[in-house]
Formats: structure tokens, sequence, C-alpha cells
């Protein structure tokens, strides 16, 4: 698997909405988001940093699969 690259919590906003998630609410320096499907919804929220844990995107990416 090839190394990831740190992204900020607005690019990885930007890039979930790509796929399909809505932002639902934001408190603080924290947004949720929620994607609907046909086995239910995934939610998830995303801190607003200059950079994430790769481990954070391990957790969206486990999400969608």
């Amino acid at each position: 698997m090839p190394k990831l690259k740190r992204i900020s919590g607005e690019e990885t906003i930007r890039r979930l909405e790509k796929l399909g998630f809505q932002r639902i609410r934001q408190r603080g320096s924290h947004v949720a988001l929620k994607k609907h499907t046909p086995d239910g919804d995934i939610g998830c929220v995303v801190p607003l940093h200059k950079e994430l844990a790769i481990e954070l995107y391990m957790a969206f990416l486990n999400r969608q699969n």
C-alpha cells in the first residue's frame, strides 16, 4: 500500500463531499458529515486541523468499505 499524504481537515471534507457526504453541523473546530446509503447512514466527524493523522484516514476508508 502506498504511503498516504497528510492533508488538512478542509481538504478531507472536500474529498468526502465528492464521495457523497454532506455537512450536517459544525461545533467549534469539528464538522459532522453524513452519507445516506442503501444499507443505512454513515456518519463521521472531521477536525479542522492543518494536518490530520494517518490513522484518521484509515478509519474513513474502512467505513466506506
